[in-house]
Parts: C-alpha cells; structure tokens; sequence
C-alpha cells in the first residue's frame, strides 16, 4: 500500500468533524424553517382570523342596522296606520252623528307636538277648511261637512278661534243637510270656543227657532245684540218673539187644560160626574184660581 492511499487518522477525524457539522446545520436549518414556517402560518391564521372575523362583525353589523331601520319602518308604518285609523274612525263617528270631538283627548294626544309642528298642523287645517269653503260655495254640503271636521281633527286644541270658525262652519253645512240638532251642537261648541263671537250666537237663535226653541233663540239674539247693536235681524227677532213665546205658552196651557180635563173626566164618569161639574174662577189680582162644585152645570 502507497503512502498517498492510506488518510491520516486526523483527516479522517477532520471529514467526520464537517459530515457532523453540516448534518447539525441542515438540522437548524430544517428547524429554523419549520419554525418560522409554523410562525408564519401562525401569524397569517391569526390575520385571517381577524380579518374574517372584522368581516363577520361588520356583515352582523350591517345585517342588525337593516333589522332595526325595517323594524323601525314597520313600526312606524304601524303607528301612522293607527292614527290614521283613528282619525278615520272619529271622522265616521262624527259624521253619523255620533261621538264628538273630545277636546280632552285632543289635547292629550297634541301634548308632545312642537311649536313648529302645531302651526304645521294649523296651515295643513286651514287648507282643508278651504277646501271646506269651496264645496259650501258649489253647494256640495256633505263633502263641504266632511271637509270640515277633517280640520277639525288637524287643528291643535291651543287655537280656539280658528276652531270655533271651524265648528259654525260645519253647523252651517248641517243646517243644509236638515241635522239641526247636530248643527246646534257645533254652534254650541263654537260659543264655547269663543263666546263673542257672534256669527254663532246668531246661526243657533236661528236654528233655535227653526225648533220652536223659542226661548232660548230669543236669549241668543239678546246676546248678538249686545255685541252688535246694529244688528237688524237680531233686533227684529227680539221684538217679535215676546209675542210668539207668549201666544205658544197660552196654546200650551189650553192643550194642557184639555187633556187634564180628559183625564178628569176618566175618572168621574163612574160617579156620575164630569169636570162640568166644576167651575175655575181667576181671582183678577193674584192670577190664582178656586173651584167651585156645581151640581147642575145647565142651572150656572
């Protein structure tokens, strides 16, 4: 064996020194990337966790805005409806003649309303009592009726004058369609509103006299003729139904008198006696009357 064919046992030694060191460093390497491979999976899992997750949160976000801004159109689609029912329902109510307008219940409803939104309500009444105004003129009573209460239901309680036009208007309308009494009610309720305001007070004498309510109607033209002295049918009617009150209160005294002396005359009959039998004499001063038993009425 040659010398050049035999290593020294150093360089031996040394290529065994190198085989080891470069398995180590293939063994760091492999780790060093496994575990940078596992941190960096780590990292994009976490960003991707974040990420998909800011992702859901915001879809869940958007989803749940969408819900409530739905629930809340539903809800308030709900309540207009309901309102609108309502309204609907006293408009009916009143227009058949039922309950009316409480003023109460008005202003409870209207407490939460705004300055600006009572003075929108105000203008958005006053266009319809316009058109009110024009059915009236054309001679269409019961749209010109309908058009009137449905202002009265957009006018704030607060505005008492604008009201009380509203309620004589709408007793105007009524005396058209023949529903005095309903047409009274508003004239009264107008007065109530405003108790100068003599359009009213002049429109329920009137109707009082179309009832043969004469007392009252002659009270109602006293008190237009205090606010207007000028007044030629109110002065008029004042010096004329003292007359038809007291003719009315002698008809109704004779009418009286009669069926009284029917009634007497029910009972006696089986007596052998009617109210013939007795006189009524008037005592001249005091108004009051006696009796007088006759027992032959053909002998007085």
């Amino acid at each position: 064996m040659s010398r050049s064919a035999v290593k020294p046992r150093d360089q031996d030694e040394e290529d065994d020194f190198y085989d080891c060191q470069e398995t180590l460093q293939e063994e760091q390497g492999d780790r060093l990337q496994e575990e940078q491979g596992d941190r960096l999976q780590e990292e994009q899992g976490d960003r991707l966790q974040e990420e998909q997750g800011d992702r859901l949160q915001e879809e869940q976000g958007d989803r749940l805005q969408e819900e409530q801004e739905e629930q809340g159109d539903r809800l308030q689609g709900d309540r207009l409806q309901e309102e609108q029912e309502e309204q609907g329902d006293r408009l009916q109510e009143d227009s058949d003649g039922g309950a009316e307008f409480d003023d109460e219940y008005l202003r409870e409803e209207q407490k939460e309303l705004t300055e600006e939104e009572r003075e929108s309500r105000r203008q958005q009444s006053l266009t319809v009592k316009e058109k009110g105004n024009s059915h009236f003129k054309a001679g269409d009573w019961l749209e010109a009726e309908q058009s009137y209460t449905e202002s009265l239901v957009l006018c704030p309680v607060c505005f008492s004058r604008e009201r009380a036009v509203l309620f004589s208007n709408r007793a105007a309308a009524r005396l058209h369609m023949d529903l005095k009494d309903q047409a009274i009610s508003d004239c009264s309720r107008a007065i109530e509103l405003n108790p100068d305001y003599v359009r009213a007070l002049q429109r329920r004498a009137e109707l009082y006299e179309q009832t043969d309510k004469l007392d009252e109607a002659l009270e109602d033209y006293k008190k237009v003729l205090d606010q207007d002295p000028n007044h030629s049918a109110a002065r008029r009617a004042c010096m004329t139904l003292p007359q038809q009150i007291q003719e009315r209160n002698e008809k109704l005294k004779e009418e009286m008198m009669s069926k009284l002396k029917d009634l007497g005359n029910l009972i006696l009959r089986p007596f052998g006696l009617s109210t013939n039998n007795f006189q009524l004499n008037q005592d001249s001063d005091t108004g009051s009357y006696s009796v007088n038993f006759v027992q032959k009425p053909g002998d007085t």
